[in-house]
């Protein structure tokens, strides 16, 4: 078994003092030092590597550290940790970094909850380094408190890069901090860094970790994967951002950019009002479900418990939304990014998939998958379409109108002071959702709207893969744009088809489409879709 060194005056390396222990944790420990050949202070941090690397992962870790120091370096001025040396041995490695200011964070969590204006400007001073690691392709993988070194307003300094050698190797540190899908050894990607961020945010405010520590990797590991996350009862206005952050399934996640919008308002309405901040639009909580904390205000219908419920959703409010935030949104789940009222094109098959789209062809293929038969919904709507059997004209109080299946209803409404909204479907015991959502801040090309929100929507999904080209489309006279994806929710395949349009001033619908990819293709889903695109009337101006 791999021990710290932990005897104050011991040398390290022949030329770093240990002086006095910061904290010590699951497989780290962490000093104040002095480099002696140079008579500065330095801090030393002791990390346990993963016992078994996985293959391809094998280079040095000294080197992997060192590497990721002279990245971020430039993309992070001040923010991370200058590294200075680092002493690598048989299981375990010595950082040595310069002395940040202040303390962990791990400090300030053994004091009282703090106040969540501090809470969010901690929050976005990670959130920006992370954004910065992620865009250089760097990502964390065991970020937790003692990695985050704050001072007395909040400046924050990362600690750790590069310690875990690739995305999908074991968590080795701070197991309550850990993300589910890391808890199961399936990866560190940059949304198992989103989860210790908001896993952060939770302790800070709430006084303790959203799992609490069970005293040994594998129990508390087991806890984070198969215990729900109360609902932060301290939070106040962070709340949302805090629940979107912790959501169960990595593709539900809230983006960065989206986290990013409500930490920013938060602290932008506490500088400009002298009244308490305007309480933010609510993310359904971690898995979709309503807990205890949560607010039903805005809302109509119940919050749906199923596998396909709980997608991020962002809905304006006194700071305008950038077209990239909203198109994430609206791919994974919030506010529309264009949507056609009939799918064109044949469907994909599942080795060779295109969209249903118009009468183009992508190419895109389902891992594992099998040739289908086609799926081809019609080619335009016609506003007196006949409603077939089994559906029945639903008129929402918001305006628009769509024939439903029999024994639909809306499972969750959401709404922002910009008038956006966003309408979910379904019915008890059926996993499928369809999504209506309205938006006043959309840019002018449906289908550069959805390519600029690929590369976000990747980072926060596991298993996306889009399923052919993004194809533009007339829909009811109006420019939109036609998206179909595969991504994994809950640990199952689901298909995902998306359609926008346009309707004039930055506003514009979108219906969003999502089966189990298994039975994506079966005459029911295949009606459903074209019953939805047929019947649905927008809003009339």
């Amino acid at each position: 078994m791999v021990k710290a060194q932990d005897s104050a005056g011991e040398l390290i390396a022949g030329r770093y003092r240990l002086l006095e222990v910061v904290l010590r944790e699951e497989g780290r420990a962490c000093w104040h030092g002095e480099d002696i050949a140079f008579g500065r202070p330095v801090v030393l941090t002791w990390t346990r590597l993963a016992e078994h690397p996985r293959e391809g992962t094998r280079e040095p870790a000294a080197d992997r550290i060192m590497r990721a120091a002279e990245v971020l370096g430039p993309a992070c001025p001040g923010r991370v940790a200058a590294v200075l040396d680092v002493v690598e041995e048989p299981g375990f490695v010595w950082t040595v970094t310069e002395r940040p200011p202040g303390a962990p964070l791990t400090e300030l969590l053994g004091r009282e909850p703090l106040d969540h204006m501090l809470a969010a400007r901690i929050g976005l001073g990670v959130l920006d380094v992370l954004t910065a690691a992620h865009r250089e392709g760097v990502h964390h993988g065991e970020l937790g408190p003692s990695q985050v070194w704050s001072d007395e307003h909040g400046t924050v300094t990362v600690t750790g890069f590069a310690v875990t050698a690739a995305t999908d190797a074991t968590r080795v540190t701070s197991p309550s901090y850990a993300s589910p899908e890391q808890a199961r050894g399936e990866g560190g990607a940059p949304a198992a860094d989103l989860w210790a961020l908001g896993a952060m945010m939770y302790a800070l405010v709430e006084g303790r970790p959203a799992v609490q520590d069970r005293g040994q990797m594998d129990a508390t590991l087991r806890a984070v994967d198969r215990l729900p996350v109360r609902a932060p009862v301290n939070a106040g206005p962070l709340a949302p951002a805090i629940q979107g952050l912790l959501r169960w399934d990595p593709v539900e996640r809230v983006p960065e950019a989206v986290v990013r919008e409500s930490l920013t308002r938060i602290l932008r309405q506490n500088l400009e009002e002298t009244t308490p901040p305007e309480e933010p639009p609510a993310f359904p909580g971690p898995g979709g479900d309503l807990r205890e904390g949560d607010t039903d205000e805005g809302r109509t219908g119940h919050t749906r418990r199923g596998r396909f419920a709980g997608r991020p959703v962002v809905l304006g409010g006194a700071l305008a939304v950038t077209v990239v935030a909203l198109a994430v949104l609206a791919a994974v789940g919030g506010l529309p990014g264009g949507d056609d009222t009939s799918a064109s094109g044949p469907a994909p098959s599942r080795t060779n998939a295109a969209t249903p789209s118009a009468p183009s062809t992508g190419s895109g293929a389902r891992p594992g998958g099998t040739p289908s038969a086609s799926a081809t919904p019609s080619p335009s709507p016609t506003a007196g379409a006949t409603v077939p059997a089994g559906f029945s004209v639903y008129r929402a109080p918001q305006g628009f109108a769509l024939a439903l299946p029999r024994g639909w209803k809306p499972l969750e409404t959401q709404s922002s002071d910009d008038l956006a909204y966003r309408v979910t479907f379904g019915a008890s015991g059926d996993p499928r959702t369809l999504a209506v959502t309205y938006s006043t801040q959309l840019g002018p090309d449906p289908v550069a709207v959805w390519s600029d929100l690929e590369p976000s929507l990747r980072a926060v999904s596991t298993g996306y893969e889009r399923v052919g080209d993004i194809r533009p489309v007339t829909y009811r006279g109006r420019k939109g744009a036609d998206m179909e994806w595969y991504s994994v929710s809950r640990g199952e395949q689901v298909r995902t088809f998306g359609r926008g349009f346009l309707i004039g001033g930055s506003r514009g619908f979108s219906l969003r489409w999502t089966t189990p990819a298994d039975d994506w293709d079966t005459k029911t889903n295949r009606q459903a879709l074209n019953v939805f695109l047929k019947t649905f009337q927008p809003k009339a101006d």
